[in-house]
């Protein structure tokens, strides 16, 4: 196996998986300095949005984390708003597979993962601008499984609210973490390992692709 290309791979979602594939070549890119905590990791500072890439040779996978959770009012989101959640979830996606993908159809059996949101499916209160990019990723991912079909195996994973610091500013507190669970057909949000550990699923040498898998306790598809 080559190595993991993982986006986003200090903290939260990204940086489980990493820990997950501790074991495993791994290429982390974020744009916070960071130590390394396993010898087979290499660690850029980076911004993926500026397009600059280091060069890097027999990548065999590419995992990209980075999202946003910018919740308003439709009145009250600005075009800037929707324009920087497609930028971090949808344009920097596109510009790091464009850039790797030679690279990765060289691999036997490549893998892209994406990241979505339950919110595409569902339909939620205050989620357009991130709705809106999560759904165009969902689109990439399958219109990339089509194309790359018998070379690159493409999948996005679509969580509800996951337990990282990038949702702490609504897992605020005990009272709203009880109604998030409570929201929930399981009765729990996820833990990054939850979704972690789908990731570390579909970078297996499987015969899945262009599949959106929902890791959301049956909220996109459950009522009780």
């Amino acid at each position: 196996m080559g190595k993991i290309l993982i986006v986003g791979g200090t903290k939260g979602i990204g940086g489980e998986i990493a820990q997950l594939l501790e074991n495993k070549e791994c290429i982390l890119f974020s744009r916070e300095a960071y130590s390394v905590t396993s010898n087979n990791h290499v660690h850029y500072q980076l911004d993926v949005s500026d397009g600059n890439f280091p060069d890097i040779e027999d990548i065999s996978s590419i995992v990209y984390c980075p999202g946003t959770i910018n919740l308003k009012p439709f009145r009250s989101l600005k075009v800037e708003d929707f324009q920087n959640d497609f930028d971090v979830n949808f344009l920097g996606a596109v510009k790091v597979i464009q850039h790797y993908q030679r690279i990765l159809s060289k691999a036997e059996n490549a893998s892209i993962i994406l990241f979505s949101t339950v919110a595409v499916k569902q339909g939620m209160n205050f989620h357009a601008s991130i709705a809106s990019a999560k759904g165009a990723v969902e689109g990439l991912t399958k219109s990339l499984a089509a194309e790359f079909a018998g070379k690159i195996r493409v999948n996005c994973i679509a969580p509800s609210l996951t337990d990282t610091p990038l949702a702490q500013g609504i897992l605020r507190n005990e009272d709203a973490i009880k109604r998030s669970n409570e929201r929930h057909p399981s009765k729990r949000i996820n833990t990054a390992s939850d979704v972690a550990k789908t990731a570390e699923f579909l970078l297996q040498n499987n015969n899945i692709t262009g599949q959106i898998i929902h890791v959301d306790g049956g909220m996109s598809t459950l009522k009780v």
